[in-house]
């Protein structure tokens, strides 16, 4: 039982929601959250979180205003209502805003969880990250190791001032194990896809991504790369494992396609887009085999949900269908602002932080290639895993991305590890480029838990999944060159 099913909590918020504005909003975050960590065989003390909180939003005569509180006492919430009240007043002049653009919605939403991560008691689970530790210490050539597992529960109630009530329980299931080698000035890490490995469910999820089995493998890459060549710098063909494309999908699709950072919301913090509000309908953002989704409805993803934090309802939509760029990630208030039908995704990461235009779950859709057709229609080029590091410009265009393991494809097969890959493009001519996406057998459905966007800052999880893709022509160089 968690402070959503407090019947007497939820009948106070109610009286609190006014009725005499336009619209107004209680959303009720309730988070727990619990993250162990073994490094170099050493049990770290466990680091837990407890929070929650209430935000009131009022919509009144043009404008907006936000009240948040961690205080759940009548003179807490008075407050925070008070609060919304005087900052819609404020915003009322303003002229940004014409009119409350929420309905009152109802439904539930739970994440699909078949055995609960608190089945295993706290001594299973830190057995099973010693287990790991101990996997990846397998030479004395790796000197810094981890496995760890965070797993949270967020519950939360949206209630509107006229009868809306939209309760949403999701668990978050995160492992990650890492390795890191080095001989001499040397160093290299090889990591379990860096953190992508994540999604909502239970202990499943460790079964699903073959947690239980990734250590010996990482270890042992980790070494390889020691001894690999640096990668061979030259313009030449690229396959991106899935475990990469995630990155390339968040940082050259997503990120531009946020419509409050084309609108220039984000322009003093994070940026603005290269992509602008006529292109929608009409602008070819990648080639024909490009198929781009906005979907909360795929069971277990990390950013699966029935409504967003302002109650739409979601939907999957196609964001970029046949290559041509089709609607932005834009919830109903920035779709209002700039004429455009978006997606239910505006987003808050907690009780204290105010919807914003988000990614959830944005997948590319897989095409008709085996990964074995991918690499044999290849003469030369490289095939590469896991998101090293990345930079891209302040309009989302001009990237450089980098890889923690790479092998060569030569006359299409897969040949010599190389270390240090890496590769660089501009985002539309980048996607123009691709020529080969992988089947369904080769989708993988992973996810990105911090993204951070907003001011004051909002650390968030996106789901992206996508099968191995071909791209054509890429400047590709390494590390060390």
């Amino acid at each position: 039982m968690t402070i959503t099913d407090d019947v007497d909590l939820e009948r106070r918020l109610r009286q609190f929601l006014p009725t005499d504005v336009d619209y107004a909003s209680a959303r009720l975050v309730d988070e727990s959250a619990e993250s162990l960590v073994v490094e170099r065989n050493v049990v770290r003390p466990p680091s837990t979180l407890l929070d929650v909180g209430v935000m009131f939003s009022i919509w009144h005569d043009g404008g907006l205003g936000y009240g948040a509180t961690n205080d759940l006492s009548t003179a807490g919430l008075s407050t925070a209502v008070d609060d919304a009240r005087r900052w819609a007043a404020v915003t009322a002049g303003i002229g940004l805003i014409s009119e409350p653009p929420f309905g009152h919605p109802t439904g539930t939403y739970t994440s699909p969880v078949d055995r609960p991560i608190l089945v295993a008691d706290l001594p299973e689970r830190l057995e099973l990250l010693q287990q790991q530790s101990r996997r990846l210490a397998c030479d004395d050539r790796i000197v810094d190791w981890a496995a760890s597992l965070t797993h949270r529960q967020v519950d939360t109630l949206l209630l509107t001032s006229n009868g809306g009530r939209v309760e949403q329980r999701f668990r978050f299931v995160y492992p990650g194990l890492r390795a890191t080698a080095n001989e001499g000035t040397n160093t290299q890490t090889r990591t379990f896809g860096r953190g992508s490995f994540c999604g909502q469910g239970g202990l499943e999820l460790l079964d699903r991504y073959g947690f239980g089995d990734a250590a010996p493998r990482i270890a042992a890459e980790a070494l390889e790369l020691l001894d690999a060549p640096n990668c061979p710098t030259g313009v030449m063909d690229l396959v991106l494992a899935p475990d990469q494309m995630i990155l390339q999908i968040h940082e050259s699709i997503g990120h531009p396609l946020e419509l409050d950072r084309i609108l220039g919301d984000e322009r003093n913090y994070a940026g603005t887009s290269f992509v602008t509000a006529d292109m929608f309908g009409s602008f070819r953002y990648g080639s024909d085999q490009l198929n781009v989704t906005f979907d909360p409805t795929v069971p277990g993803q990390l950013a699966s949900y029935a409504f967003d934090d302002d109650g739409t309802p979601a939907q999957r939509h196609h964001l970029i269908a046949d290559g041509v760029l089709q609607r932005p990630l834009g919830g109903t208030a920035s779709g209002n602002r700039a004429g455009l039908d978006g997606v239910a995704s505006s987003r808050a990461c907690s009780w204290n932080r105010p919807p914003i235009d988000r990614m959830a779950n944005l997948n590319v859709e897989p095409g008709d290639m085996s990964f074995d057709d991918l690499i044999g229609s290849v003469e030369r080029g490289v095939y590469l895993q896991t998101n090293s590091s990345w930079s891209i410009d302040d309009s989302r265009n001009k990237f450089q991305f980098s890889c923690e393991y790479g092998r060569l494809i030569e006359d299409g097969r897969l040949t010599s590890t190389v270390r240090n890959p890496s590769y660089r493009g501009i985002s539309s001519t980048f996607w123009r480029s691709l020529d080969g996406v992988g089947d369904p057998s080769t989708f993988t459905v992973m996810g990105t838990p911090n993204c951070g966007k907003g001011e004051l800052n909002q650390m968030i999880g996106t789901g992206h999944a996508s099968p191995p893709c071909l791209f054509r022509s890429i400047d590709v160089f390494g590390g060390e060159s």
